[in-house]
């Protein structure tokens, strides 16, 4: 079983290709370790070290103008695989393709991420593009 917890360098080119002057929604999934991986032996849960990624990270991606604009707890996977499983799912909102490129590139994000490799078993970072409002399904 394959673990996503960084881009690989060809997606994250093909990030960096596509437009980076319009608002992009990251659609996160993330599953936490029962113990954190850190390097340094230290001790705490996925969750634990999350939050701590959560805190450092949060300057710079406020600094952005990064926004939370939806979080929830998974309870059931109604369509998809039973033994998949996510502890976290959020979307956040970019001003623009960017920002969120500022926001990863900078020292203090650098710094904090390791917290996330540490917590994270397994994740999905999807960029999405908004198509508008509507009443329907249609593309």
């Amino acid at each position: 079983m394959s673990h996503y917890i960084d881009p690989e360098r060809d997606q994250f080119e093909a990030f960096k290709n596509l437009p980076r002057d319009k608002p992009v929604m990251m659609l996160n999934l993330v599953r936490f370790r029962d113990k954190a991986a850190y390097e340094d032996g230290r001790q705490a849960t996925g969750a634990k070290a999350y939050a701590a990624y959560g805190a450092e990270s949060a300057p710079i991606f406020r600094r952005v103008g990064g926004e939370i604009i939806w979080r929830g707890r998974p309870e059931i996977m109604l369509i998809g695989p039973k033994e998949k499983r996510w502890d976290m799912i959020f979307v956040a909102r970019y001003p623009t393709a960017g920002a969120f490129l500022e926001m990863v590139t900078d020292p203090g994000y650098q710094e904090a991420v390791k917290h996330r490799q540490a917590a994270v078993l397994d994740s999905r970072l999807i960029r999405t593009a908004e198509i508008g409002e509507g009443g329907g399904f249609a593309a």
